[in-house]
């Protein structure tokens, strides 16, 4: 079990400024930043009911203290994408028994004062340490007492304790009070371009990004989007309908998703979708029925744009071949 520093989550950081010296950390899973995996919230820095990352922006929820490292799917959760040690250290602590549920599902677990899930807990030198927590059940390969170093494997990536998506939640913590690693002195004013950050390298903020898209028969379900099972890579031209998906995180109020499809004799649908509220993920499809005559053969290329008034927030495209 982990030991009481999982409670240690529960506190708000309550001490005087600190340097970032003391620790330097990697990123905590094999994967690649903003294309096998993205951040989906930062820790909260709002003290009241509101909540604000470190930018002053809103991908984070109130009493958040970690940073969440998604995957885009369960489908990648389920291929196994290793959980790394972020910095040398002990292991302090370890859970290796909780289902990988999700929270909402009809089976979750009770998962009271276990919300972590599966996960391995680091002392490092000075009154730093490290929580990974939602490791896959059975996955933890580290033992309590270990050395290890930076890059080592702790586990895989899952679905345990208080979660609806894939993901490891990374906390930070130094005397027991929780620390935000991109601003570790807590000195950061929303425009400034120069955090005192405990990253090793450049982990620069995205506030908002499209985590897959694809096309379909029809409009999917979204558990199939979330699975990671909803694109389709042909189809025969007498398909029932061309429908193109976008499935994005970090969605502000106003902000606007544009779904294109390009065939072979030009432009088939364009479509602008404004989010009526904010939204931590979201996803939109568009698409038109099958004529008589079926789809022209060739290349189908599907463009995603996601905007918030004149920028240009993120842009991803996809093809399907219409056989």
């Amino acid at each position: 079990m982990i030991r009481t520093a999982l409670a240690l989550l529960a506190l708000l950081c309550t001490t005087t400024p600190l340097a970032a010296q003391g620790l330097s950390l990697a990123l905590p899973l094999d994967c690649t930043l903003g294309q096998t995996c993205y951040v989906q919230q930062y820790v909260d820095r709002d003290a009241g009911p509101d909540h604000s990352d470190f930018t002053c922006g809103k991908l984070s929820y109130d009493g958040h203290k970690g940073t969440d490292f998604a995957l885009p799917s369960l489908a990648a959760m389920q291929a196994g994408i290793d959980v790394l040690a972020a910095a040398d250290g002990i292991v302090t602590g370890i859970r290796n028994d909780m289902p990988d549920i999700m929270q909402g599902a009809l089976n979750a677990p009770d998962i009271a004062g276990k919300e972590c899930g599966n996960g391995v807990v680091v002392t490092h030198d000075n009154g730093w340490e490290t929580q990974y927590c939602h490791l896959k059940m059975g996955s933890v390969t580290v033992t309590q007492g270990a050395h290890i170093s930076q890059g080592d494997v702790l586990g895989t990536v899952g679905l345990s304790g208080k979660t609806q998506f894939p993901h490891v939640h990374l906390s930070v913590r130094k005397d027991g009070n929780v620390i935000d690693p991109y601003d570790a002195d807590e000195t950061l004013t929303c425009n400034d371009p120069d955090p005192d950050s405990l990253w090793q390298t450049d982990m620069a903020y995205v506030g908002t990004g499209i985590i897959n898209l694809g096309f379909s028969a029809s409009v999917p379900k979204y558990a199939a989007i979330k699975a990671g099972g909803a694109h389709t890579k042909a189809m025969p031209a007498h398909t029932p309908a061309l429908v193109f998906w976008g499935y994005a995180y970090g969605g502000q109020k106003g902000d606007i998703l544009e779904l294109l499809i390009n065939g072979p004799k030009g432009e088939v649908i364009r479509h602008r979708d404004s989010l009526e509220k904010s939204q931590a993920q979201f996803f939109r499809a568009a698409g038109k029925r099958t004529k008589t005559a079926g789809w022209p053969i060739g290349t189908y290329t599907g463009t995603a744009t996601l905007m918030r008034g004149e920028d240009v927030l993120a842009q991803r495209e996809i093809s399907i071949q219409i056989k």
